[in-house]
């Protein structure tokens, strides 16, 4: 199990130590009642996840993501969900289901994953400080929040 997820570790790192890139600026409305503007997020890191009601993998993650959250947020962390589904009830249902705290925003058209380049479901691009693209994770394993955590620090280090 160690030597497995010491693999997973290996590869997340590897796959993300690409160059940081700008991350795309967005609005989107949220399950909290207002939109929600990445640009202004500067000073903070932050995790989009994008994730769809449909999705499996991303039913696991979403209580870890909440764990995340509330663990990191005092240090300048936050989770922000990204549902892809086309119909916002969808995701809704989910999460009268699923409950977490962190905001969840709606894409139902697709285009801030278009912007992102998601592939995968469950997704995640980590964002510094500086509105920086720093790492990309797609899927979602057991053994994956372990690497979650690693990036989180990281980047709140920076």
């Amino acid at each position: 199990m160690i030597r497995l997820l010491t693999t997973i570790l290996l590869a997340f790192s590897t796959q993300l130590a690409a160059a940081a890139e700008p991350s795309p600026d967005f609005t989107l409305a949220s399950n909290k009642g207002d939109n929600l503007r990445l640009a202004e997020q500067r000073g903070k890191v932050i995790m989009l996840n994008f994730w769809a009601s449909w999705c499996g993998p991303c039913r696991q993650e979403m209580p870890l993501l909440d764990e995340l959250n509330a663990r990191y947020e005092a240090a300048g962390f936050q989770v922000w969900g990204v549902n892809v589904d086309s119909k916002r009830a969808d995701a809704e249902q989910m999460l009268g289901k699923i409950p977490v705290d962190f905001p969840v925003l709606f894409d139902s058209k697709g285009e801030v994953s278009k912007l992102f380049g998601v592939d995968a479901m469950p997704s995640s691009v980590f964002i510094d400080r500086d509105g920086k693209i720093r790492h990309v994770h797609r899927g979602f394993r057991d053994g994956d929040e372990a690497a979650y955590k690693k990036v989180i620090k990281e980047l709140i280090r920076e």
